[in-house]
């Protein structure tokens, strides 16, 4: 085996596997493809292991293998979670780190790189032996709607490990400064799933045009009430919301407003496979989200999942779309986003010229070359790991 395969990731992440497709998702099974990684799961409570009407009552570790080279231990009742004492949390967290590490030695890593992805995990830096650190910032982690600075614990983890990634600019230049080997990688797309064209769903098939479409998580940090101004203003077209709802805390009257309108449809969470044939049948694609301190910091998944069906998009004045008013239309207020609207409905705006410079743009934001990008940052980055390995004689 080549120094080039012998590097084992293990990631520690703040979601279960089989959860809302994240960034973390798309980028750790590419990264997979460079090196083996390991995707640890947030435990249950020591209390669900211990309760016989819970689905965890005594489990064991549990292992899959979602894509070549990417595992997922589910942690079982020998390391459970715990939120206090700390020594006891430390000691838990602990036991699954060596759990991930044993896993990687045995499939051929030499090299350990921890890959965090919230600071409520900086602690592993010190409960595990690792040759390499990365931190990778998606999110403003206070989620406060008003500017607060970066806390005490982010803050010494950004200047403790050895490699940062941010994903918009804003949070480079609040972030950057903490730590000389940051880099700015947006989010992606997976160009291919989203240009190539899918079958009409038929969930969506029954629905009139024209269609003003999201595909996302219903959230608070939506404009809710705007959404509900823009429907009621425009009668004619039917607004297509694709997703969950989530955390909607202070803003259930207008979500509840927004439901009662027979031209909103929701055709609730779909799986990831399944995004594309939805947003590419939409006739206008929407962010409606709200500006403030936090959307500052956002970079939106479906950002350059809409561009990559060259359908027009809309969005409200956000950071992440700053310099792309050629294939964005930016709106500020209600009646810019009714005239948006409108002029989106057009044949100018949806001409072979106009949609080919939409996917310009998501193409050259796809995933595997973002991920090439960051596994590149690693010690002993590609060439791919399965192509290492097979050089080697050994198997994955």
């Amino acid at each position: 085996m080549t120094n080039r395969s012998a590097v084992g990731v293990i990631a520690l992440v703040p979601d279960a596997w089989q959860y809302v497709v994240m960034s973390r998702h798309q980028v750790l099974r590419r990264l997979a493809k460079h090196f083996p990684v390991v995707w640890m799961e947030p435990p249950p409570s020591w209390r669900a292991f211990l309760k016989p009407s819970s689905p965890s009552f005594l489990a064991p570790d549990r292992w899959s293998e979602p894509f070549p080279s990417l595992e997922v231990l589910s942690s079982g009742f020998r390391h459970p979670n715990f939120y206090r004492p700390r020594w006891l949390a430390d000691a838990s967290l602990r036991s699954r780190l060596s759990v991930a590490r044993r896993r990687l030695v045995r499939r051929g890593a030499r090299r350990i790189a921890l890959y965090i992805w919230r600071d409520e995990f900086a602690n592993a830096l010190d409960l595990v032996e690792h040759d390499f650190s990365c931190y990778h910032v998606d999110d403003e982690y206070s989620f406060s709607d008003k500017e607060t600075p970066t806390s005490q614990r982010e803050t010494a983890l950004l200047e403790r490990v050895d490699q940062v990634i941010v994903h918009s600019q804003a949070l480079l230049e609040k972030k950057g400064k903490l730590n000389p080997h940051t880099a700015l990688i947006p989010n992606g797309v997976d160009f291919l799933a989203f240009s190539e064209p899918h079958p009409e769903p038929a969930d969506i098939a029954a629905i009139p045009h024209p269609r003003i479409g999201y595909a996302g998580v219903i959230k608070k940090q939506l404009d809710l009430g705007l959404m509900v101004r823009i429907a009621r203003a425009r009668p004619n077209c039917s607004f297509v919301l694709v997703g969950p709802v989530m955390n909607v805390s202070g803003k259930e009257g207008e979500l509840a407003d927004l439901r009662l309108l027979a031209n909103v449809h929701w055709l609730g969470g779909k799986p990831a496979s399944s995004l594309p044939s939805y947003v590419q049948h939409f006739d206008v694609c929407v962010q409606c989200y709200e500006v403030n301190a936090y959307t500052r910091y956002i970079y939106p998944l479906k950002l350059n999942e809409y561009l990559a069906t060259g359908q027009p998009t809309i969005s409200s004045p956000i950071d992440a779309v700053r310099g792309l008013t050629d294939v964005v239309t930016i709106a500020h207020s209600e009646a810019e986003w009714l005239a948006a609207i409108d002029q989106c409905l057009t044949n100018a705006a949806n001409t072979g010229t106009a949609c080919e410079a939409r996917r310009a743009v998501a193409r050259a934001h796809d995933w595997d070359e973002l991920v090439d990008r960051i596994a590149n940052l690693f010690p002993d980055g590609p060439p791919l790991f399965q192509e290492a390995l097979a050089a080697s004689g050994l198997s994955a």
